[in-house]
This record gives structure tokens, sequence and C-alpha cells, in this order.
């Protein structure tokens, strides 16, 4: 029993060794090297993912829509940049590239063209896009009952435009689809500008099927936001912030480097700069104006001109600016290089004319230039003798030193300049015995009010959607639906119209003048200043660049 006993024990310790021997190589505690028969397994564990690269930016307050058809501000725009994509989109030259479209013909008369569209392109809810689509979009547009108010400015040179307004059938606007792949624009006159259309965000498409179910409250939630661009919405939380995330389905998604765009919603310059302090915010566009001087030292501080005017509207359409004399007065009395030199801390430019520098001539000159036989409208360099000129036209209206003119408001929103512009008009009016009331609109409140004229006098600005002077000059002609001052002159429209027919390019842009001349001699809109933007952005953002047109453009940034 004894010798059955310590042989099974001997047995299991050579067994106990054997195994213990297996796990050890050397003294090293290590595994042990496998055997050429036996495949090897890793322990290790996989890489960790790449971190995300989320950016936040501050481009403006809420927005009034987030429908491209309806929009008019340029904050909107901007997002809707990062979210859409139209048949063609402006590169980092301003210059018309492949988007949706991947080419175009025009016709010899430049009076047709067709976009050839990309294979397999997708809505971000992963279903087809297709011709049809920008056909129902530009009838959209133009329909009615959309109220587009960019509608003039994008499709009147579509043959048919005028008709889908007159009769409300948007259907009467010549634009087709003969395949999925085929879009076909037929224009009434050659528009050397209409490329540059194509890329605005008025013209991008949107799905009818989310559109059409959700009514206008399509646009308002991110669960029936349906878009084509780099990113698509995934958030919406008002006077707070929109969550932007990649695009899976967007025809260039692998150009998308980030992963999202935190866009916030801030009404207040100063809180603004105090997220991007922190650092919460790697770009802000809202700046304080009093701390302009220190903030214009900051390495991250940048200046960019574009193409746009800061005006006022005085309403047309109402009493004592139903007289042009009056108008014309209360122009003169402004002193615009001590509002753009002193005010605006030399940011901006003071505007004796309305269409202001970068605008093309026809022959490639400055249009502003060449405007008024070469003379600017209001000499900015003799205030006083402007302002005695306003005081014997004001006497003239009737209202001399003020007296009998009533007291109006001067209605604006609390952003960047606009306030402390608005408490100097209020001192400079003075100087004419002219008494002006402020009242602070929040921003989405100010844009309804100001183009649906209920306002008496009211600040205005407008950057250039294409290099073109008609993009400013159309903000005058009577129906127009970003004519918020309710300038009517059938000399002026007349102006405009021979600009769509004439025979030569030449022949237009004499028009394009005529009309000017007329507008800025009644005082149908007051210029001010010529825009810039200022704003901060952090050199951890690359690949970004800012265009003439106002727009920030990040939808293939990145972040280092």
């Amino acid at each position: 029993m004894k010798k059955k006993l310590s042989l099974i024990i001997a047995v299991v310790l050579v067994f106990a060794i054997a195994l213990s021997a297996c796990g050890k190589t050397g003294t090293t505690g290590g595994p042990a090297t496998p055997s050429p028969t036996t495949p090897e397994t890793s322990t290790q564990p996989p890489p960790p993912p790449p971190p995300a690269k989320n950016l936040t930016i501050e481009l403006g307050p809420d927005p009034e829509t987030l429908d491209p058809a309806i929009n008019s501000a340029v904050d909107a725009g901007n997002y809707m940049v990062f979210l859409f994509e139209g048949l063609v989109i402006k590169d980092e030259k301003g210059q018309p590239a492949p988007g949706q479209a991947k080419s175009w013909d025009v016709s010899a008369d430049g009076k047709s063209y067709t976009f050839h569209l990309r294979s397999g392109l997708k809505w971000s809810n992963g279903e087809p896009l297709t011709a049809k689509d920008f056909v129902y979009s530009w009838q959209r547009v133009c329909d009615p009952e959309t109220a587009a108010p960019y509608a003039d400015t994008v499709l009147a040179m579509v043959d048919g435009f005028d008709e889908a307004v007159e009769t409300g059938n948007p259907k009467a606007l010549k634009v087709s689809a003969p395949d999925d792949n085929t879009f076909i624009v037929n224009l009434t006159w050659n528009c050397p500008y209409f490329l540059g259309l194509c890329a605005f965000p008025t013209l991008y498409p949107v799905n009818q099927a989310t559109v059409e179910k959700n009514g206008d409250a399509w646009s308002t939630s991110a669960a029936t936001y349906v878009s084509n661009g780099p990113f698509m919405i995934t958030d919406i939380v008002l006077s707070s912030h929109i969550m932007l995330a990649k695009n899976p389905n967007y025809q260039a998604a692998d150009r998308v480097k980030l992963d999202t765009i935190k866009l916030l919603l801030m009404e207040n310059d100063a809180a603004a700069l105090a997220v991007y302090k922190s650092g919460e915010a790697q770009m802000i566009k809202s700046l304080p104006a009093g701390e302009m001087d220190t903030l214009k030292n900051d390495p991250d501080y940048r200046l960019s001109p574009i193409q746009g005017t800061y005006y006022l509207c005085l309403n047309n359409d109402r009493e004592p600016f139903t007289n042009w004399k009056v108008r014309m007065a209360l122009s003169l009395a402004i002193d615009r290089q001590y509002v753009a030199d002193t005010l605006m801390k030399g940011t901006y430019i003071p505007a004796p004319n309305f269409v202001g520098p970068g605008i093309s001539d026809w022959d490639g000159s400055e249009f502003m230039n060449n405007a008024n036989g070469g003379k600017p409208y209001i000499d900015i360099n003799d205030h006083a003798g402007n302002l005695e000129k306003a005081k014997k036209l004001l006497a003239e209206a009737g209202y001399p030193d003020g007296k009998g003119l009533p007291e109006f408001t001067y209605s604006t929103n609390d952003a960047a300049y606009h306030k402390v512009v608005a408490e100097y008009l209020q001192q400079a009016w003075g100087e004419l015995g002219v008494k002006v009331k402020i009242d602070i609109v929040e921003w989405r409140s100010f844009l309804p009010m100001r183009r649906a004229g209920d306002y008496e006098a009211a600040r205005n600005g407008w950057v250039c959607d294409y290099d073109d002077p008609s993009n400013l000059l159309e903000l005058c002609e009577t129906g127009n639906g970003n004519n918020n001052g309710k300038f009517s002159n059938s000399k002026f429209d007349d102006a405009m119209a021979r600009s769509r027919t004439a025979a030569t390019f030449k022949e237009r842009w004499a028009a394009l003048h005529e009309a000017e001349d007329i507008m800025m001699n009644l005082a149908g809109v007051v210029p001010v200043a010529y825009y810039a933007d200022f704003y901060l952005v952090s050199p951890k953002i690359t690949g970004w660049w800012h265009s003439s047109d106002g727009y920030w453009h990040f939808e293939f940034a990145d972040l280092k």
C-alpha cells in the first residue's frame, strides 16, 4: 500500500513540475516560446481609436430659419454651407467648382446650362438624391407660398420665372431633369454670374418628402432635418447651440476631417469672448466693440475685407421718409469718417457710395470708381459742408431746424457696433433738431420685422453673394423680397430691367450705373460703411478659409 501511494505521489509531482515548466522560459517568468506547430495568439489589446476632432465656433445668435429657401441672413447661410451642397461650390479663390454636379455644359449664347450630377448621390438619411430634387427645390423657391426673399435675386434670369410668380405655378420655371443625373436650366438672358448663384444657399436642394410631410417645421428639429452636405444636424437647442456631425453619405466624405462642429448661438459679444478665452470655442465672430483696441493686438485676431455695405433704411412708405429731402438730410448729417475710424475702430471703411470696393465693372475695373462720373456721391471729407446742406434740405422739406418733424424710432439689434452707431445717430440727427428713440430688438425678431416694413428707421447691411453690382442694387427694386427700405421708383426699376436685356456687357453695366445714380440722388437707402469681418480664430484650426461673401469655411478644416 505504501509503495502504491509513493508511486502515485511521484507521478503527480512529475506531472505538476511539467505543467509548471510550461509557464516559464528560463528565469524570466515570461511566456514559453510556442512550438513550431502551435499558432501564436496575441495578448496585446487593440490600439485605441484616435481622439475625436470636435470644433466649437460662434457665428451668431439664434437663426431666424434654417430653411435654405427662406433664409436671408449671413450667419444661417454660413451654417448651411456646412450642411448642404449645391450643383457647384466656390473654392478658396471664390471660383465655381464641381459640387453635386461633376461637370456642366453651357450653350454658345449663354442661355442654357446642362449639369451632369455625380452618380450615387445621397441625402443624409441615406435616400438617393437625383436631378429631380433640384427641379423640386428650385421651383419651390419661386413658389409664392414659400415667400423666399431671395427668389428675385437667384431665379429672375431663369425662363418662366415671371410666369411662375404671377400665376402661382412654380412648375412654369424652365428647369428639367431628363434623367436622374442631368439637370437643365434655360435662361431668358445671358447672366455672367449664374454659376456663382448655383453655389448660393437659396438654391441648395431640399428633401421633398421631409418638407411636404413636416411643412415649415421640417427645419426646426434634428429629427426631420435632412441635408446633403459635409455635415448633418444632430441637435438644435435655441439660445445654446446647434450640433453638427460628419455626414457619412456626403459625396466627398473622405475630405471631411472633423467629427463634429458645435455652433454656439450667442447674442452677447462679451459672452462670446469669454468662451473663446476659456478655450471652449476655437473661433468667434462676435467681438465687444469696447475691447477692440486691445483685441486688435491679439495674435489670434483676424480682419478680412468682404464685398458688402453697412447701410440704413428709412422706411420710404412712412412719413416723413416719403420725402426724399428728409432722407437726404439725415444721410448728409452722418460723419462717415468718424463712424468708421472711431466708432468702428477702423475695422470698416467709410461709404460714400452704395456699391463698394471689390465689385467689378464690365471691363474688370472697380464699379465704384466709375460711379457718378468718377466722383463719390457724398464727400466724406467735408462733414461741415454736408451738415449745412442737410439743414438746408430739411428746411426745404418743411422742417426748419427740425421743427414739426415728428420723433421717430431707430431699430437695431445689439451686436458688434450697432448700438454705439445708434447712439451716435441719435446725437448726429439731434444737430438737425430731430428727435430719435432707440429700440434694441432681438436678432430673430429683428429680421422679419424689418422685412415686413414694421419699423420707421433701421440699420441694415448686405454682403454680396457674387461679384456683380446688381446684387446690391436689386435691394432697391420695387417688389424685391429684400427691399426692406421700400424704395420704389419707376426710372430705377426701368434701368434695372434694361440691365437684364442689354445686348452687350458694356450696356448692361451702364444701366446699373444709371440705377445707382437714381437711387443715391434720392437717398433710397443710406450707405454708412463698407464691411469687413473681424474675429478671433485659434491656430489649432487648419485647412479653413474666409470668403469675400462673408462665410467661414470649416467644412474641410482640421484640428491639430
